[in-house]
């Protein structure tokens, strides 16, 4: 019986353990001293809490029992393919001109070192290969935010996690081109898939990152991702994340960012389609005067499941968040909205707004939302809420009594209320991309991409709304 064979027949939680019992020496293999003694902390700290369930207050609108219930392999070594890679990450967006990160399977994929520097003079690559090549600044950021409190998925990636990737944008460099992070899933067998990024920006840097997870082929996969990025003072940084997985798989992807002074980041979280998706998001605006957009849109259907776990700590005064996350649910899928923003003693002219709208297509589908502000300052702007309803029939009326079909009608509605997340993404490619696969995915056109989640399987179509939107 094989190694793999053999793991399948455990429960996750005692492969994972008997992993760090028994192979220790696969499992440490690249690491520096702070590494190591972080794997060892967090190991414990899984030996006490396991993984949830339903019956932990922060999952108790998330089934996360099916997914873990199911039997997986986790290579803690890189897996052998004979598939042509080049093809599988082949990305067509078009005038979009990336500087493209690979990862199969949890590994990075590259035939050299596994570490570049860019034109500009961004150091990317693999995160195993940088923890050697710049141990002075895993020493200094690693582990720093990423914590584990209501989340043991943050405790089991750091006591095993092999691989991911590794982004240093130093002080002063402006990237400029859009760095691509693209993460497939392609096994024959169930996968439990860990990866860990580790991004850098220096003072007055720039940065533009699109993260995209996908899978070709319809096995269960469940995928835990780890995130840590920490935003320098005068530095800008956006990230994109496309989540586009099958019905069978899970996605667990936990983000911590932590901004100094005068910072601004964005972050743009786009879910199309997955069996099971919690994205877990922490900003702490550390340094006066920062700045954080956190948006998001998901699109879900079938019996598909989204859970957005989000925190906005404002630390230091005169800082600014700006929150605002859409949903459209059709069929008998499920959605989660958890908007935490914190206003510490001492964080005067603090202005944050909080929103989270949702439209259920069905009876049958369903939203929990729950905005929550905790403040402790008295000179702030502070504001949240929610809402729940259908498409509006005054403006189906409306586009009806003008010829439009009831079908086109809903559409054009659904996409109205989809744009306000579009319109934010700043780079106009991939804007238009994205606006093109909301459409394909509000038509129910758009399933799994067969590549990259950005290269679509179908011919392209051209989709012209000739209405005003502002009569929407």
């Amino acid at each position: 019986m094989s190694n793999y064979e053999t793991q399948q027949l455990q429960a996750l939680d005692e492969l994972l353990i008997n992993q760090f019992e028994e192979e220790n020496h696969l499992v440490t293999a690249y690491d520096i001293p702070k590494v190591t003694a972080l794997r060892e902390k967090h190991f414990k700290d899984f030996l006490t809490t396991g993984f949830p369930d339903s019956t932990h207050e922060k999952w108790r609108f998330s089934e996360i029992e099916s997914m873990l219930e199911q039997q997986y392999v986790h290579a803690l070594e890189p897996q052998i393919t004979e598939k042509n890679i080049e093809e599988l990450f082949r990305c067509e967006v078009h005038n979009f001109n990336t500087e493209i990160i690979s990862l199969l399977n949890g590994w990075f994929h590259d035939s050299d070192s596994g570490l570049q520097t860019t034109s500009d003079g961004v150091v990317v690559g693999s995160f195993r290969a940088a923890m050697k090549a710049y141990p002075a600044l895993f020493e200094k950021y690693y582990g720093e935010i990423a914590h584990s409190e209501n989340n043991s998925f943050v405790s089991i990636n750091t006591a095993l996690v092999q691989d991911g990737v590794f982004i240093y944008v130093p002080d002063g460099v402006k990237a400029s081109k859009t760095l691509q992070i693209i993460k497939l899933i392609d096994h024959n067998e169930n996968n439990f898939v860990q990866n860990r990024n580790l991004i850098i920006l220096g003072r007055n840097s720039h940065l533009s990152l699109m993260h995209c997870d996908d899978s070709i082929n319809h096995f269960t996969s469940l995928v835990n991702t780890v995130t840590e990025i920490f935003v320098a003072e005068n530095a800008n940084f956006e990230l994109y994340k496309l989540q586009n997985l099958n019905d069978q798989s899970g996605l667990v992807n936990s983000t911590f960012i932590k901004q100094e002074a005068n910072s601004n980041i964005k972050t743009n979280t786009l879910t199309f389609n997955c069996g099971m998706i919690r994205n877990n998001i922490e900003v702490a605006l550390d340094g006066k005067g920062a700045h954080a957009d956190v948006l998001g849109l998901y699109l879900m259907d079938k019996q598909q499941h989204v859970d957005n776990q989000i925190r906005i700590l404002h630390n230091q005064p005169n800082c600014t968040s700006n929150e605002l996350f859409k949903g459209i649910l059709d069929d008998e899928a499920t959605a989660v909205f958890n908007g935490y923003i914190y206003v510490a003693r001492d964080a005067q002219k603090t202005n944050a707004y909080q929103n989270n709208n949702n439209i259920l297509l069905k009876p049958t589908a369903t939203i929990d939302t729950m905005p929550f502000l905790e403040i402790y300052a008295d000179d702030v702007k502070c504001s949240h809420g929610a809402t729940i309803g259908q498409l509006d029939m005054e403006a189906m009326f409306y586009l009806r009594s003008r010829g439009i079909s009831a079908a086109n009608a809903r559409l054009l509605l659904m996409y109205a209320f989809a744009a306000d997340i579009i319109d934010n993404i700043s780079i106009e490619p991939l804007r238009n991309r994205i606006d093109d696969m909301v459409k394909k995915r509000l038509r129910g056109e758009l399933s799994v991409c067969e590549k990259c989640v950005l290269h679509c399987g179908s011919p392209e179509k051209e989709y012209n709304f000739e209405i005003d939107m502002s009569k929407l």
